[in-house]
């Protein structure tokens, strides 16, 4: 997988477009902010900005006897009640692994419930990192893949290996006896497997809800203050005992489930929004930041541009995309509606430029083009990965730039959901067309064939960068992308004398494939504002 990678990064950028060459919007990266104050819970730990997180692959030392297996779990029961009746306990939960043979079935198993980890997690970890390849898998097969699910989960038609029928007391009426302390028993299965001093005194007769608050800072906002990082997966596990939830919009989580020892806990770059921010090597379709074990009461941190920079990038990223769909789906003017569901992210430090190329959603399907262009090993590799939006990370090291130049590809994401694939294959062969006829010149002079659908679509997108980015940081709309030959000032103009971001999308329609076609709908959409619409065109209207 590693090898598919490179290549792909290797490849011609004009292939993710549209949305590249972003203008840089960045504040002074010499302002020092001083780190906040944040009350925490007793017995929380703070992990202060996350400096020092692992990276890289993996490190796993000897395996380590599950506890929560059935045989373990009968084994302590009996050990605790040796005068009741025998009981046999039934298994409530499979520690599974699967082999995969693309990431779909990775989705399908996510979209069944069940939490997926590409590392063994019956294994002491030498050291955390962002994954795990098996060293008995060749680097370009998927690596195996472990579950923990309910006993009745259903498979479908994918292949998998029971590693351990488990028993994990909890909500299932079969582990409810009322004169049963399950919690006693789970003790005596660690001592009895030889992990009773992972137990922690202060939990034994009873566990804890891990809870705390993840925060981010951006200093041109609310004055540099701590907010939320919203609506984020956080997940925590103790061998094959899993439990995750996501923070609020706040920065806020408690954690479902009790433990006893101290946890793994991880940030899981998916948003309860639908959208998920990757890249960890191949399959995950949410990067992971790792905080190590922690303490079970809870683990909070306070992310800033100081922080570890992947995860600093991706919770700015997480954030922008999230206020892009509460600002859109809100009672504001910009109110678009919902961009596509599960739109899929990747950041790529080594790349300036950004990208919605829409192709987990079918975009980029049958372009001779492309395919000519790239070759087939490029196509494949492409289809394999299947982005929706790439963000270029280099250059853009403020949260207000990464802020900017998200919104700019989520309206884009907004453009696509309304016009579809066909539109989009259009809009996208003719920035190759650009490409192919200067390769520095990525949007052309709009002459070439296709001009149309890029001029529509960066007018938008630029427009739409303008407000997002008005909206937080207050002031007057900025005026992003208004140096090139497409015309984003028409949808200011409109916008100065009352036509909402709203009013402006309602036009954006699959036969609205170039300048005229949209002066044409927003006159037939709002025939009382047409001497508006006709002051716009004309002021804006040459090149």
């Amino acid at each position: 997988m590693k090898k598919f990678l490179n290549l792909f990064i290797a490849l011609p950028a004009a292939i993710l477009i549209p949305g590249m060459l972003l203008p840089s919007c960045a504040k002074d990266a010499g302002v020092e902010v001083p780190e906040p104050e944040i009350v925490l819970p007793e017995g929380v730990t703070d992990l202060g900005n996350g400096e020092g997180l692992e990276h890289g692959m993996m490190v796993l030392g000897e395996q380590l006897e599950n506890p929560y297996s059935l045989e373990n779990m009968q084994q302590a029961y009996s050990n605790m009640y040796p005068t009741k009746a025998p009981a046999l306990l039934e298994a409530t939960h499979l520690y599974v692994r699967v082999k995969p043979e693309s990431s779909s079935d990775i989705d399908d198993l996510r979209a069944r419930g069940a939490s997926v980890t590409d590392f063994p997690l019956d294994y002491e970890v030498v050291r955390d990192g962002d994954y795990y390849h098996d060293p008995e898998v060749p680097e370009d097969e998927i690596t195996w893949q472990y579950v923990v699910v309910p006993r009745n989960f259903d498979f479908g038609d994918l292949k998998f290996e029971v590693i351990d029928d488990c028993f994990i007391a909890g909500d299932e009426e079969y582990t409810k006896a009322a004169d049963i302390d399950w919690d006693a028993v789970e003790e005596e299965a660690y001592r009895i497997t030889g992990n009773g001093d992972k137990l922690l005194a202060a939990t034994k007769g009873g566990g804890t809800n891990p809870r705390g608050r993840i925060t981010i800072t951006d200093e041109d906002f609310n004055r540099g203050k701590p907010f939320g990082l919203a609506e984020v997966k956080v997940q925590c596990n103790v061998f094959v005992k899993f439990s995750s939830t996501y923070t609020d919009r706040d920065g806020y989580y408690t954690i479902p489930a009790q433990f006893k020892a101290n946890p793994h806990y991880r940030i899981i770059y998916e948003n309860r929004k639908g959208f998920a921010i990757g890249v960890n090597l191949i399959l995950v379709r949410g990067s992971v930041a790792t905080l190590g074990k922690q303490s079970p009461c809870g683990v909070s941190i306070c992310i800033n541009k100081y922080s570890d920079t992947k995860m600093w990038k991706r919770s700015v990223v997480n954030n922008a995309a999230y206020e892009y769909y509460v600002k859109c789906s809100s009672g504001t003017d910009i109110a678009l509606g919902n961009p596509p569901a599960d739109i899929r992210f990747w950041l790529f430090d080594g790349l300036s430029c950004s990208s919605a190329t829409m192709l987990h959603h079918g975009a980029v399907s049958g372009l001779e083009l492309l395919d000519n262009w790239i070759g087939q090993v490029g196509i494949l590799i492409v289809r394999f990965l299947m982005p929706d939006i790439t963000i270029g990370t280099n250059g853009n090291d403020s949260y207000a730039s990464l802020f900017s130049v998200t919104c700019h590809e989520m309206a884009h994401a907004s453009h696509y959901g309304k016009v579809g694939n066909d539109y989009w294959d259009e809009y996208i062969k003719y920035i190759i067309r650009c490409f192919l006829h200067n390769p520095k010149d990525t949007y052309g002079d709009g002459s070439l064939a296709g001009a149309g659908y890029c001029d529509v679509g960066e007018s938008w997108a630029y427009y739409m960068e303008s407000k997002m980015y008005q909206a937080r940081y207050g002031g007057a709309a900025p005026t992003f992308g208004t140096d090139s030959w497409f015309r984003p000032q028409i949808f200011h103009y409109l916008t100065e004398r009352g036509m909402s971001p709203a009013n402006i999308f309602s036009a954006l329609i699959a036969s609205v494939t170039d300048r005229p076609a949209l002066r044409a709908q927003l006159v037939a959409l709002f025939p009382s504002k047409t001497k508006y619409i006709d002051q716009a065109f004309a002021k804006y209207d040459e090149r």
